[in-house]
């Protein structure tokens, strides 16, 4: 009995410690951290978009020249800044400035780190807390590389002789490419000397005829490519591809950039570019497709964006 006494109480007791016990309380989920309102920029490229010139004002195709508007596929850019009307070059609020290297010589603009975009793609955000407080009339993009598609004609092609090709533009200041990519096959710059700085205007041009794989390339004339700047009391460098554009409403009204840092939702705007005409060459044989054949001598003369529209959307 008393050993059964015994045991009785051991039990008792185990069952009164395991009662007072505190129990654990729950580990608390943590507060998701809510999403800070962005600005952000996506670019739409618009051939029916007016065709401007270096000032902005409209602009025709030159005299012994043709043009066609492409059909684009990638972009990249290499610095965006607000401005103001009084704001110089680089006084705005500089909100991206892309990777350069000096591999080549001189600084330039590294292709191999450009980020690419396609049409109605963002292309750049930002925290609006990280931005100063004001209100901005333009904004100024530099355009570094763009990846199209045109229509071409060569003797090669049967019938019409009208075929699609590539053209990798490289528009920007100064580039340093050791390669670039086409349709999926890396290709090597053969036209200014090979891999290295490459100045404003370089491009290649890659298609297939008959299943054999066709490129080659070449450079524009230095101080050729159109970079429209409206925003006159402001000049942009010579040879520089910093285009700028008013912005404007939904209802295409001019109407400023206001950020008061009191923004609950994201800004977006839509970087509308015009490639209205903007793939322009040297006309030969007055039919209006490019022929690359050397016998023809018609050649790549301006591959410059032809001006952009800030919407606020």
């Amino acid at each position: 009995m008393k050993k059964l006494h015994f045991a009785l109480l051991a039990t008792c007791f185990m069952l009164s410690f395991v009662s007072c016990k505190k129990e654990e309380e729950p580990t608390p989920t943590p507060t998701p951290t809510p999403a800070q309102p962005k600005l952000v920029f996506k670019f739409v490229f618009d051939p029916n978009q007016e065709r401007l010139n270096n000032i902005g004002q409209p602009s025709s195709v030159g005299a012994g020249n043709a043009a066609q508007s492409p059909i684009f596929k990638k972009m990249s850019q290499h610095y965006i800044e607000l401005a103001g009307d009084f704001d110089l070059l680089g006084n705005g609020e500089v909100l991206y400035v892309g990777e350069e290297t000096s591999v080549g010589g001189a600084s330039a603009i590294n292709h191999n780190a450009s980020v690419m975009t396609g049409n109605n793609e963002v292309f750049f955000s930002k925290p609006l807390s990280e931005i100063a407080a004001g209100s901005y009339k333009w904004l100024r993009v530099s355009l570094a590389y763009q990846n199209y598609d045109i229509q071409y004609k060569h003797s090669l092609i049967p019938g019409n002789g009208l075929g699609t090709g590539t053209i990798a533009s490289f528009i920007g200041y100064r580039t340093y490419i050791t390669s670039y990519t086409m349709n999926g096959v890396s290709y090597t710059p053969v036209a200014g000397g090979g891999p290295g700085n490459h100045p404003q205007g370089y491009w290649g041009f890659q298609t297939n005829v008959l299943g054999s794989n066709i490129f080659f390339d070449g450079q524009a004339p230095e101080g050729s490519t159109t970079v429209p700047n409206p925003f006159t009391s402001s000049p942009i460098p010579a040879g520089s591809c910093v285009v700028t554009g008013q912005f404007v409403n939904g209802s295409m009204a001019q109407s400023p950039l206001v950020i008061t840092g009191n923004e609950t939702e994201d800004i977006v705007i839509t970087v509308s570019l015009s490639t209205n005409n903007s793939f322009e060459w040297h006309e030969v044989n007055q039919d209006g497709y490019f022929q690359p054949e050397a016998s023809v001598g018609e050649y790549v003369v301006d591959m410059g964006i032809r001006g952009m529209i800030p919407i606020k959307n």
